[in-house]
């Protein structure tokens, strides 16, 4: 599964559930199969043009929506909605185009948290 149709698929599940809509009720509204939305979700589809028109009309939302990621973590993550694989994908993405030396120091500024946690649970305890 590619990173882009990962996050294209977590970006049009993150619509449905907010539109609170199932699966199968998105697929009605679109005229797809309901295996197929779900395929699209987790990014294992390789998704038209067409049947992404399709799904951002049954969605009520402007195509161009299903590429906003950086929204994907906007809401808290939909009470669980996001997997952790999901948000790592996410997170990949983020730092794809970056410099090497821009993912060097999110990559000490992680550590130095990562340590951070690890220090106050072994002194809370």
């Amino acid at each position: 599964m590619s990173d882009f149709l990962a996050l294209v698929g977590a970006r049009i599940k993150q619509l449905r559930v907010q539109k609170g809509l199932s699966q199968a009720r998105l697929a009605e509204l679109a005229e797809l199969q309901d295996s197929y939305i779900g395929g699209v979700e987790r990014g294992n589809r390789n998704i038209s043009l067409n049947s992404l028109e399709k799904i951002m009309s049954a969605l009520g939302a402007d195509p161009v929506e299903a590429l906003k990621f950086g929204r994907l973590d906007e809401v808290a993550d939909l009470d669980g909605e996001l997997e952790k694989q999901e948000i790592l994908d996410i997170h990949l993405s983020l730092l794809r185009d970056r410099s090497l030396p821009e993912i060097r120091l999110v990559h000490r500024m992680s550590k130095d948290m990562f340590d951070t946690f690890d220090w106050k649970a072994e002194h809370e305890s």
